[in-house]
């Protein structure tokens, strides 16, 4: 997984900061936006599990700060809802014009209930999903009930939150009132529809997601996250429910069909003009990918090929010891290769004639760990330069070229 800093314009002309997370070994197959909870951040610690998972299954993820919170501009006694879900639709302005436009909507909390909003509005969002999520916007008003009075009289009022102070004006609670999510859920008839919610929630109640379910119209799925609090605190709740949604989106969003690399030899690589040096791979029955650094051109999605090749020799290298240690019985425990590659200055070169001739070089360090002899951990430092990689690389070796037809 990799991230970047990444702000955009919303509709009233504040920046809002936000995170892009990619995929860490390839180009992401779909874009997501999440949208957290009432007064929570991007850098809550659920938020970034949940689009950790989804990252590890190739979405891509943005994830900002609403107006007036975190590190976006703008005041948050100014806010409402129907401003949280502007947001969310300039986020996925952004994503349109410098990326893709985003396919799944995810949110947690009132965040929920934004992306429901958002996503009737979104032609391009195929697939929401909802974590804690009420049935109504006008559910927040019971985290204010000790300040309702103040807010109705006076206009506004100061409440804690989460051990913060929010200020919260009548506008706020008139705005919750506006939107029936049962009824904007109802028309989502061509959006698939999760909710996930835990039986234990006691800040939003279970009944919230048996209400949005029911409003919903088929694809629809419920997924019970027992045991879980609201804000998904324990790290493994996070975690998994990030992975069920990157699973569940994968029949509703456009999923890209792993190529079917066919071969008659021990291994084929596959390379698209488009693709640059990202290069899938077939290796018998395993597929890998193969790439170049940023700095030269690739993506970094994946080994270089001396870096394969250099793999190829530590293992080697470790199966030759173990398979020796094992015949003759040694207290062989463990055993680590690093390799490395490099070209040096061919300085014990006899025949060199070229003064700036270098030789392939590879640095092999082998760590030994069990109950050794020094004589035996000579010898099997003596039987690493018999791997069979080690002697391809060591004799004269032929590449035969033809074209297949």
């Amino acid at each position: 997984m990799n991230f970047q800093k990444v702000s955009f314009i919303n509709a009233e002309g504040h920046s809002l900061a936000g995170r892009l997370e990619l995929p860490a070994h390839r180009a992401p197959h779909n874009f997501a936006v999440f949208a957290h909870c009432f007064t929570c951040t991007k850098n809550l610690s659920a938020v970034k599990n949940i689009s950790r998972g989804l990252t590890a299954e190739g979405f891509g993820v943005l994830r900002f700060d609403f107006t007036g919170l975190g590190e976006s501009e703008g005041d948050f006694e100014d806010t409402n809802f129907s401003g949280n879900v502007d947001d969310l639709l300039a986020a996925a302005t952004y994503l349109s014009k410098e990326y893709e436009a985003p396919t799944l909507l995810v949110g947690h909390s009132l965040g929920g209930a934004a992306v429901l909003v958002a996503a009737s509005k979104l032609s391009s969002v195929q697939a929401v999903a909802t974590i804690g999520a009420p049935s109504t916007p006008k559910h927040v008003k019971h985290l204010l009930k000790d300040e309702l009075q103040q807010i109705k009289a006076q206009g506004l009022a100061e409440v804690q939150l989460s051990g913060r102070s929010f200020t919260i004006k009548q506008q706020f609670l008139e705005d919750l009132e506006r939107e029936s999510l049962q009824e904007i859920v109802s028309d989502l008839r061509k959006t698939a529809l999760l909710v996930m919610h835990s039986p234990q929630d006691t800040l939003v109640g279970v009944h919230n997601a048996e209400e949005l379910y029911l409003a919903a119209h088929h694809p629809k799925s419920f997924v019970s996250l027992d045991g879980a609090d609201h804000l998904l605190t324990n790290v493994e709740d996070s975690t998994y429910t990030g992975l069920v949604i990157a699973k569940w989106a994968s029949r509703y969003v456009p999923w890209p069909e792993e190529k079917k690399i066919k071969t008659a030899h021990q291994v084929v690589a596959s390379l698209d003009k488009e693709d640059g040096f990202t290069t899938q791979m077939r290796l018998g029955d395993h597929f890998i990918t193969a790439d170049e650094p940023t700095d030269i051109g690739g993506n970094n999605f994946g080994p270089t090929p001396y870096e394969l090749l250099s793999a190829s020799l530590s293992a080697c290298t470790a199966m030759t010891l173990q398979m020796y240690a094992k015949r003759k019985e040694w207290n062989l425990e463990h055993v680590e290769v690093h390799t490395s590659y490099d070209k040096r200055h061919a300085e014990d070169c006899e025949n060199c004639t070229n003064d700036s001739a270098k030789i392939d070089t590879f640095v092999r360090a082998i760590k030994l760990t069990g109950n050794l002899s020094e004589k035996e951990e000579k010898r099997l430092l003596q039987i690493a330069d018999k791997c069979p990689v080690h002697k391809t690389l060591h004799s004269s070796t032929q590449v035969i070229t033809k074209l297949i037809s």
